[in-house]
């Protein structure tokens, strides 16, 4: 987040709240149904709110107003605890509220000696400092911890140093490989599992290794390996169960200069040494992967646009295509039922809104201009922001149930700006999941749909009736499980080819047969036209007649081609080459009907 005075905005969720930050001040905000402002939290008024933190069950929120780091009680707003760190620009707390952690620039000595340390672990109950450490890079800042915080871990000179039990004055274990890059603990119950990547390098691969805390002996103790080339960073995820991790490995350039994205593969790690790359069946970047909370399914939003959405299971296999739309971004609802596909960034801000136990579509809302999304603990509700820096202009949230309906919209005054939009999270569980709805909730506000965009027209063709071309064909949704009930096991990538053709094929005699009947409807109708009518040319012999008729149908094809051409659309090669046949099918023609 920026590096600048920023407001925090708390919603209240069911008895929850939202936090906001920006040139207003820092406030919260209860959530459905009220959305007012909270009377137990004093707002900060100051414009200086650098950084906020929720702690991870939502009971505890910190802030730094840049004067001092404050920790009240969400519930009365109790000042628990403060400290003297003016300059604190991250905060974080442990999962159990142990330890509030903050970081702030690191400054060299005038004299070229180490500075002082910038990361600081704070005793959340004694507000004593445990330990101090000099950490340069704002990037992974933040020591990570297990669940239940019997293990802290820093990735520090190419070793991962854990600690135990937040006693920070030994350090207990050292996962040492050359050139660590980066490190991810998993979720969950110990035991603790600890995913690594070390950057290739001398045309060495690159790889990722999982380990099990605190086996950490050599190659032949790592649960897996997985090794590839291409990789100048990667993104670690675990599931929820913690066992698998996906990775998305990423080039800062695409050689074969296809993307500005460069490139990226998708990898597939379990914990029982199995390992995959996700096979994407359409090109380009990928713009987001998340897993499904129940840990058994994974959403890929990948593909130069309309993007495709695709969901696999365990196996790497597609269990539902979404088909293609505007879209780089999936969110997947907080008990997993429900999954959000959205066009965020360069794009318009469509949503789709997906019931993924029956594939079905619930609504399509669209939150032009976000710069940010999240849903609620609850479930029910999602909230989209436009905040600075990204648009300085119309900043404000909405609040939306997923049945698309608006409930809330708040729109920041023009001379002032909106930072930072917050849920107050809720451990697992609090809210149970309910039964998916597909009717739209009541809402006093009227629809946030925008108006339909009309597209551009050349001058030359604006009094000209409108052909429809398209860039694309939009694919639709297909669900990619075999049928229950049939037995029938899942259909190999060389069946479900076949298949594909075959059906194909069998849509193509469909519309001949159509074409045929078409054609003969237009035959009995010219015969039972009325005599004014323009009589049709004949020469008297079936053949020539043949020949003619079949020179028309051509001649009428070219002709449609010419007007798509026209309009805009990019022709394929093949039916370029037809439009340049015209000539000698116009003379062809001629020839016939005067009897040459």
């Amino acid at each position: 987040f920026p590096l600048q005075p920023s407001l925090p905005f708390t919603l209240k969720c069911k008895q929850g709240k939202s936090v906001l930050r920006g040139s207003e001040g820092l406030y919260m905000v209860n959530g459905p149904p009220s959305f007012t402002e909270s009377t137990a939290f004093q707002r900060d008024s100051g414009k200086n709110c650098k950084a906020v933190a929720f702690s991870k069950d939502g009971s505890l929120f910190a802030w730094c107003n840049g004067e001092k780091v404050n920790i009240v009680n969400v519930t009365n707003a109790q000042l628990l605890r403060s400290f003297d760190l003016p300059k604190a620009v991250c905060l974080e707390f442990s999962p159990k509220n142990n330890i509030l952690a903050t970081w702030q620039a690191y400054t060299a000595a005038k004299d070229g000696t180490a500075g002082v340390p910038n990361l600081q672990l704070h005793d959340v109950k004694t507000g004593k400092c445990l330990k101090s450490f000099i950490q340069k890079k704002m990037q992974n800042w933040c020591p990570c911890w297990a669940d239940d915080e019997s293990i802290c871990a820093r990735n520090v000179n190419n070793e991962v140093h854990f600690f135990e039990n937040n006693n920070f004055a030994t350090i207990a274990n050292k996962l040492h490989l050359q050139k660590v890059n980066d490190f991810v603990l998993s979720p969950g119950a110990q035991p603790t599992k600890v995913a690594v990547y070390v950057p290739g390098s001398k045309g060495a691969p690159s790889f990722v290794r999982l380990y099990q805390y605190p086996n950490f002996g050599g190659p032949q103790s790592a649960l897996a390996n997985k090794s590839f080339f291409k990789a100048d960073k990667v993104t670690m995820l675990w599931n929820k169960k913690a066992t698998a991790v996906l990775v998305i490995a990423s080039t800062e350039v695409d050689k074969t200069g296809a993307s500005y994205y460069g490139e990226q593969t998708l990898h597939y790690i379990a914990t029982n040494g199995e390992s995959a790359v996700v096979q994407l069946p359409k090109n380009g970047p990928i713009y987001d992967v998340v897993w499904n909370p129940n840990s058994v399914e994974f959403c890929a939003v990948y593909g130069f646009m309309p993007a495709k959405a695709t969901i696999f299971n365990l196996k790497c296999d597609p269990v539902f295509d979404f088909g293609t739309g505007p879209r780089n971004a999936a969110y997947y609802s907080p008990h997993g039922h429900i999954l959000v596909l959205a066009g965020f960034g360069n794009l318009r801000g469509q949503m789709e809104v997906w019931d993924v136990k029956n594939y079905k579509l619930i609504s399509k809302p669209v939150a032009s201009d976000s710069t940010y999304f999240a849903w609620c603990p609850d479930g029910e509700h999602i909230v989209t922001a436009t905040c600075a820096p990204r648009l300085r202009v119309s900043n404000g949230y909405k609040i939306w149930h997923y049945t698309g309906s608006l409930l809330h919209n708040y729109e920041v005054p023009s001379n002032e700006e909106m930072w930072q939009v917050s849920w107050q999270p809720f451990l697992d569980g609090v809210f149970p999941a309910k039964a998916v709805k597909y009717q739209a909730v009541p809402s006093e506000l009227p629809s946030a749909e925008p108006k339909p965009a009309q597209a551009y027209r050349p001058p030359a063709l604006r009094n000209k009736p409108v052909t429809s071309s398209k860039l694309h064909e939009d694919e639709p949704p297909q669900n990619m499980k075999p049928q229950s009930g049939s037995g029938d096991k899942p259909l190999s990538k060389t069946a479900l080819k076949n298949q594909r053709k075959h059906e194909a094929k069998k849509a193509a005699k469909q519309e001949a047969k159509a074409e045929a009947n078409q054609e003969s409807t237009q035959c009995s109708a010219s015969q039972n036209a009325p005599r004014s009518a323009v009589p049709t040319f004949t020469s008297g012999d079936p053949e020539v007649d043949k020949k003619i008729k079949n020179l028309k149908k051509k001649l009428k094809a070219i002709e449609q081609l010419k007007e798509q051409a026209a309009a805009g659309k990019q022709l394929e090669k093949n039916q370029l080459e037809k439009i340049q046949k015209e000539t000698a099918l116009l003379q062809e023609l001629e020839d016939l009907e005067l009897g040459l």
